[in-house]
């Protein structure tokens, strides 16, 4: 089986490193960081902190020395999708790929440019911390279900699901998978963007009444949405984050990492698509589009 994982950094050399461990997995990874690809060629991409290992992983910056593949793994961050996938079509122009992307309308990217999709939902956590090096910062469960519009076949989404419990990776195929998805999204649209906001990590976010109280508004205007939308969410989400506050009290959320960057965050995929996804249902979502506002307003601000 040969496996293309589109992004090795953070998430995706999670997936690479994992996969390339299997003996019947052939493993590729396309990204744009030249540096990255060649310490990855010279070392193989090393995994630190919850994992210790390296997986010999084919990576390319130029996506046609990379031959078809059965299965993709997309996990770039979400504005580079559309870039991504259209470089890399050809290796997938009979495959399926799944999206492990945060947030919601990334499969409708990638479908435009795969004949099949797979929904994803990580939530094991990385950062890359040297060229070739992603430190593992917390191990957890993967999901993966058929995008409904264009949905692989249940073949090709049990034997992603095999390939990556095999390999370490903790993996659950669901016949929808929805509603994993949209429990993230709502722990994640909650949280990061205040995160990036105010400076503080997710445990120092939580520690502060009135900013708890505006996590929990959040969620429950996008479980509203969830709701109207036949959506059934796998857990809590406002119990998943204090739970997260307790266990894992100075994680640095993603969109803060980026804010202290000044790279583009994630946010129109996160607070922005539940401000789209309640137009469609007809719910309103005025804290959501709120905060897609402000951190749209934080990164105008850095062009400066």
């Amino acid at each position: 089986m040969r496996i293309c994982v589109v992004g090795v950094g953070a998430i995706g050399g999670l997936y690479a490193a994992h996969l390339a461990q299997l003996e019947d997995v052939e493993v590729w990874g396309y990204d744009v960081s030249a540096e990255h690809v060649a310490a990855i060629a010279r070392d193989g991409l090393r995994l630190t902190g919850a994992a210790d290992l390296v997986g010999r992983v084919e990576a390319r910056t130029d996506a046609a020395a990379i031959p078809p593949c059965e299965l993709g793994i997309v996990a770039v961050k979400a504005a580079f999708t559309e870039a991504a996938m259209a470089a890399t079509a050809a290796v997938f122009a009979d495959g399926a790929v799944c999206s492990v992307q945060n947030g919601i309308g990334a499969e409708e990217v990638v479908a435009r440019h795969a004949p099949r999709v797979i929904r994803g939902v990580c939530l094991p956590a990385g950062h890359l911390t040297a060229p070739g090096v992603v430190n593992m910062d917390a191990p957890g469960t993967t999901w993966i279900g058929p995008f409904e519009p264009r949905p692989a076949a249940p073949a090709e989404i049990a034997a992603l699901g095999d390939a990556l419990n095999r390999a370490g990776m903790p993996t659950e195929v669901e016949a929808d998978a929805r509603g994993a998805q949209w429990t993230k999204l709502l722990f994640n649209a909650a949280t990061n963007p205040l995160a990036a906001l105010t400076g503080l990590t997710h445990g120092e976010l939580c520690d502060q009444p009135p900013l708890r109280r505006t996590v929990t508004a959040l969620v429950e205007e996008g479980r509203a949405v969830a709701d109207a939308l036949g959506i059934t969410l796998d857990r809590d989400p406002d119990e998943l984050i204090s739970a997260a506050a307790r266990e894992n009290h100075d994680h640095r959320p993603s969109m803060l990492q980026d804010a202290l960057a000044h790279r583009p965050t994630e946010v129109d995929a996160l607070n922005g698509g539940i401000v789209r996804a309640g137009v469609e249902a007809g719910v309103p979502t005025p804290l959501h589009a709120a905060i897609a506002a402000l951190i749209a307003g934080l990164e105008a601000g850095w062009k400066d």
